[in-house]
Formats: C-alpha cells, sequence, structure tokens
C-alpha cells in the first residue's frame, strides 16, 4: 500500500519546480546553484471594530484572506501594524473579538503596540499578554513569541527574514515616555548598523506614519524624526506602519521629504476592518493613495533587496501593484 502523498500548496508547487529544473540543469556539473531566496510578507494594521465578530465585516473578510494564506503556507509572516482590537482593549476583548476573525493568523504574527488602543499605561496593557498566550481562552502564541518569549508592550526587537532585517518599534513610547522613545533611538541605530554590516536589506515597522497625509483626526507624526534619521542614516528600504484607516505609499524618500533613488518608500497600511477616513492634505511625496477599500499588503522580498508589492482589496476596489529593483 502506497502512503499519501503530502498536500502541495501553489508556493510549495512552484518550489518543487524550480528544485527539479535546477537538479536536471546542474546534472553532472561539480557545483550546485540555488533559486535566489523570496519571503512572502502580508502586513495591515486597525484591524477589529468595537465589538465586531461577524464574519462578512471587513475586519472578518481580511481575517479570512490573511488566515487562509498562513494555513497554506503562501506567506512567512503575517506583520500586525498596531491597533488589533477597538476602542480600549482588554483580554476579554482580544479573546472574543480580534481572536474570532484574525486568531488563524497568530502562528506567524510579528507585531508591534500602538499607543492608546493597543496599550495606554495603567489604562489596558493586556496586547503583550495575549500574544503570550496568557489571557484566559486565548488560543496559542503569536510567532515572535513563541520565538522569543514575553515581549512587553513598548519593547524593540528585529528579526532577519532571509537577506531583510526587520525591525518592530512601538510607536507609544514618543507619547508616554520621552527618555525611552529615545533609548529606542539609539537601540535603533545599533541594530541597523550591525544588520547593514552583515549585508541584509532593511525595513521597519512601527505604528504611526511619518510620511503620511492629513486626516481629520491625525497628522504626521513629527516627534518620530530621530526614527526617520536613523533609518535614512543607514539606507532603509522600506518602512510599514498604520494609523490613518486609510492606504498610502510614497516615492523612494528621504529624511528631508525628497524623492531619491536610494530613499525609503514608506507603506501605510490601516486598511485591516475600522472605518476609513478621507485625506486633508496631499504631500508631494505620497505616490499612491485610497481611502475607499479595506484590505491588506502583499509584499515579497528577494535576496538581492528589491521587492514587489500587491495590495489586496478585499472589500471595495483600492488596488495598488508595483516592484522596486535591487539597491545600486
Amino acid at each position: 500500500m502506497h502512503s499519501a502523498l503530502p498536500r502541495l500548496t501553489p508556493r510549495r508547487w512552484i518550489a518543487a519546480v524550480v528544485a527539479a529544473l535546477l537538479a536536471v540543469s546542474t546534472a553532472g556539473c561539480t557545483s550546485e546553484s540555488e533559486p535566489p531566496e523570496e519571503v512572502e510578507i502580508a502586513a495591515v494594521g486597525d484591524m477589529n471594530g468595537v465589538g465586531t465578530y461577524a464574519t462578512d465585516s471587513p475586519s472578518g473578510r481580511n481575517g479570512a484572506a490573511i488566515t487562509e494564506l498562513v494555513e497554506t503556507d503562501e506567506i512567512d509572516a503575517f506583520l500586525g501594524l498596531g491597533d488589533f482590537q477597538y476602542d480600549t482593549a482588554y483580554c476579554e476583548d482580544y479573546v472574543k473579538y480580534w481572536q474570532t476573525l484574525w486568531g488563524g493568523t497568530k502562528s506567524k504574527l510579528y507585531w508591534v503596540s500602538a499607543p492608546n488602543h493597543d496599550w495606554e499605561p495603567g489604562r489596558n496593557e493586556d496586547l503583550d499578554n495575549f500574544m503570550n498566550d496568557q489571557c484566559p481562552g486565548s488560543m496559542g502564541k503569536s510567532a515572535i513569541n513563541q520565538e522569543r518569549g514575553w515581549i512587553f508592550n513598548g519593547e524593540p526587537y528585529s528579526k532577519d527574514f532571509g537577506n531583510w532585517h526587520i525591525a518592530f518599534l512601538s510607536s507609544a513610547p514618543w507619547r508616554y515616555d520621552i527618555p525611552e522613545a529615545e533609548k529606542l533611538t539609539e537601540w535603533l541605530d545599533e541594530d541597523l548598523a550591525a544588520a547593514k554590516e552583515a549585508g541584509k536589506h532593511l525595513a521597519v515597522v512601527h505604528h504611526e506614519p511619518y510620511f503620511t497625509s492629513n486626516t481629520e483626526a491625525h497628522e504626521r507624526a513629527y516627534e518620530h524624526k530621530p526614527w526617520i534619521d536613523v533609518m535614512w542614516k543607514h539606507r532603509v528600504r522600506l518602512t510599514l506602519s498604520g494609523s490613518q484607516h486609510n492606504y498610502e505609499r510614497s516615492c523612494p524618500v528621504n529624511n528631508a521629504d525628497q524623492c531619491v533613488p536610494d530613499g525609503m518608500t514608506a507603506f501605510q497600511v490601516s486598511t485591516g476592518g475600522i472605518g476609513l477616513r478621507p485625506f486633508t492634505s496631499n504631500p508631494w511625496y505620497i505616490s499612491k493613495r485610497f481611502s475607499d477599500t479595506h484590505g491588506f499588503l502583499r509584499l515579497t522580498l528577494r535576496e538581492n533587496g528589491s521587492f514587489d508589492w500587491r495590495f489586496v482589496p478585499t472589500s471595495g476596489f483600492g488596488t495598488d501593484v508595483g516592484w522596486r529593483s535591487a539597491p545600486q
């Protein structure tokens, strides 16, 4: 009796075909080559509204779509860009609402906390407990907690994904503890310097965006400028943030708001499910934006520093597709 063959997802099927072709092409050769490494990522923030657990809600559709990518191994990581559960979230809110719609993403989730909705000292401090499976009724740890153990809401961390190095920073200390935010700036400088020395391509995740259009509720996070200066110093390739309740992508931009070939491509993806907001300004460094569509961002990060992006709409019709070449 033959054993059952393992189920191949489309991604694994393609990898198997590439490997087979390479095996044929290198037969009899003295050295073997491997296909360039690619990292597949999904990212979004500002996810679940107050009391939301309906599967046909914008949040429900996003949660289901990303969960499917996790379960079929189509992505290597899901980057949660903050504001997981509105309005003031405690353990019971994460378990009853966010987990119902998004719990299937947790095994590949790398997260940052945002100020007030995720974490405000002395008010709501349960996000880190939920991500470490310490809330009553929670079901499993996030990916980063599985790897590192308990992570405090404002604690920075970084991780290599293939030939890319991604730093994760909570925006909250700029609101609650300026000396701590300044320490995070020093940490970021040292972390990115070491990764750059090791030959990695660099990305940074933080909730509140610096390169963004204004809305009636938020403007750019001016206080984050020290982080932006450090990112520019080390030539970070891309940044990911949320907060605005819409979608934006910048030109490759430097720390003086100039579009330059070696600048940062700043993605602001806050279309996870919460109500969307119109724009009230039009900065010249924003290349693409819309405020009428819920969905999430797909990124393919390549070994040489090039990357593709595609916004996946789940409620609405806005989209954004593009490619950035490797650094020169």
